[in-house]
């Protein structure tokens, strides 16, 4: 099957020209590390087949989109033809545009040892094994087959890096020059901080944000940095073969109940998923919001639900005031409307361009002006 004119094509539309990344995406077979995968569709995902359908699979496999390719505890690679999961994704090709931005942020030299977190498909390994050469790379993830279908499909195409199946955020091994992160954490592990030397570097996202953080380790045993202008977003880091569940039990209740307050909204109803920076800001003030919205004709509904029992509801029809209904330790709903009223009152929040500062145990604190914000526990 001839893929180099599409890995080309590919290359040409995500690595500026002059950009150290444009050859390594050019040479590197991304179909071989994605056979199968995910296509979503009501509610359910579909299995597609690449070997079947060989122009489907090019096409798929060298268009800058992620490729899902494991739901739940179930990989595409095992899955039969008729099998359609209902789930959360668990694994993916990561998108290469965002590969290459990662890639980049990470500032990676020629004579860098890098860790790559979320091995995944195995594709951004293969990527940082054309540019350097495997034995700079690592690669680690929490899953005993993407590990090991990686480390196949790599030496298929004759890179042999060091793979890890290992908790990504407990103690690892050895020392590297980078830390590139295709998985979102929070904090930072004090485990990275422990493999950087000083002056190392690393670049990875803050879970349920688009915040992507790129900092230099210190003599002190922390690191500095900033919040980069990009925005990034990726599955988070999992200790087993899937995600926790989802409050559903909270969510029904939500859809249906009385608040134990009720009022009119001083904001239209938001879809909170869709709206990065809002919903990274309040994830900032209050982690671990559950967000569901809906829309039947002109009626738009946004429920909020945290697993320490706090949940909101807000209704809308046509151009109207939403009515807010809130109950729990907490009122979801007033703290979102706060990071509203930062917004009107600052015309912007104030996420991007942040400085960092991270302590060797990881905590991650937020300064850009007179605001300040900390992730984790202090």
């Amino acid at each position: 099957m001839e893929w180099h004119p599409h890995a080309r094509a590919l290359a040409d539309r995500v690595a500026p020209p002059g950009s150290r990344w444009q050859t390594p995406i050019a040479d590197t077979p991304r179909h071989v590390f994605v056979p199968a995968w995910w296509k979503p569709g009501g509610g359910t995902w579909t299995r597609l087949d690449g070997p079947t359908d060989p122009g489907g699979w090019l096409a798929a496999a060298y268009a800058d989109r992620t490729l899902v390719t494991q739901v739940g505890p179930l990989h595409a690679d095992h899955a039969a033809p008729d099998d359609q999961p209902v789930g959360r994704p668990t694994s993916s090709s990561t998108l290469p545009g965002l590969v290459v931005q990662m890639l980049r942020h990470a500032a990676i030299t020629d004579a860098c040892t890098v860790l790559d977190v979320g091995t995944g498909s195995g594709y951004g390994t293969a990527v940082l094994c054309e540019r350097l050469s495997a034995a700079q790379v690592t690669s680690v993830d929490v899953d005993a087959y993407l590990t090991k279908a990686a480390e196949e499909r790599l030496a298929e195409i004759g890179h042999r890096p060091r793979i890890l199946t290992s908790d990504a955020t407990g103690p690892l091994p050895g020392e590297y020059d980078r830390i590139v992160s295709m998985v979102s954490v929070r904090p930072i592990p004090a485990s990275w901080l422990a493999v950087l030397p000083v002056g190392g570097r690393l670049a990875t996202t803050i879970t349920n944000t688009t915040l992507l953080i790129t900092a230099t380790k210190t003599d002190d045993g922390g690191a500095v940095g900033q919040v980069e202008r990009d925005r990034a977003m990726f599955m988070t880091t999992r200790s087993g073969a899937d995600y926790p569940p989802r409050l559903a039990s909270l969510v029904d209740v939500a859809r249906t109940m009385e608040g134990d307050d009720v009022a009119v909204g001083r904001f239209p109803v938001l879809d909170v998923v869709e709206a990065w920076e809002v919903r990274t800001m309040l994830e900032l003030a209050a982690p671990d919001i559950e967000h569901h919205h809906e829309q039947d004709g002109e009626t738009r509904t946004a429920v909020m639900v945290h697993a320490d029992g706090s949940w909101a509801r807000a209704t809308s029809t046509g151009r109207g005031l939403p009515i807010i209904h809130q109950s729990g330790p907490r009122r979801l709903w007033d703290l979102l409307d706060e990071v509203r009223d930062y917004w009107l009152q600052h015309g912007e929040l104030p996420l991007h361009a942040a400085r960092v500062h991270i302590s060797p145990d990881g905590v991650i604190t937020l300064r850009r002006g007179r605001w300040t914000a900390t992730i984790g526990s202090p």
